[in-house]
């Protein structure tokens, strides 16, 4: 089955991503999983809502998570890096408590798609995906080659509205009707 179902009589909805590298040793200068990202993204269409690069740091990372949620101009964040299983790696830690939903789906797919390049190496990466606030949040391991299957693979179809027989940015502005809910019930 091929990845690349777009229907092509429907229109193309950019959506806002914010990308966030967590690193110890890169710098804006050498952070090519990052810049690849950010070609990637707006290759395809989308908007690069914010970028930044952080060191190993829970609270750090979890704060800039925290105000890229809270901000109405971020409909997506990705992150690359920190998803391994040193005592450096706290992507994972940073990002999980913020999520009202894990997408599970996003770690399998993404382990199948990274087995086909790496084989069992796929293992050591915690690579995740969730929802908070509206905000669809995606964490990818820091190699470059990891970036591509995530993108290539997976987000450049779910984030585009014309990927059939459905995607995230058909889901998008649902994804908050339970506040509404709440709203009329009070």
């Amino acid at each position: 089955m091929s990845a690349s179902r777009i229907d092509e009589t429907k229109p193309f909805h950019p959506v806002r991503i914010a990308v966030l590298t967590v690193s110890d040793t890169r710098t804006r200068e050498n952070d090519t999983s990052g810049d690849t990202l950010v070609e990637r993204l707006t290759g395809a269409g989308h908007v690069l809502a914010d970028r930044a690069l952080l060191r190993d740091d829970v609270e750090q990372v979890r704060a800039q998570l925290s105000r890229w949620i809270a901000s109405p101009d971020v409909d997506v964040i990705i992150t690359t890096g920190g998803t391994g299983l040193t005592g450096r790696d706290v992507t994972v830690e940073a990002m999980r408590p913020l999520f009202e939903k894990e997408i599970d789906g996003f770690s399998v797919l993404f382990h199948h798609l990274s087995y086909e390049k790496v084989g069992t190496s796929t293992i050591q990466s915690r690579a995740c995906a969730g929802l908070a606030r509206g905000t669809l949040l995606f964490a990818l391991p820091g190699s470059t080659g990891a970036v591509k299957d995530g993108w290539d693979g997976i987000l450049k179809w779910q984030l585009d509205a014309r990927h059939k027989p459905c995607n995230f940015v058909e889901l998008m502005p649902r994804f908050e009707e339970h506040l509404a809910a709440e709203k009329r019930k009070k």
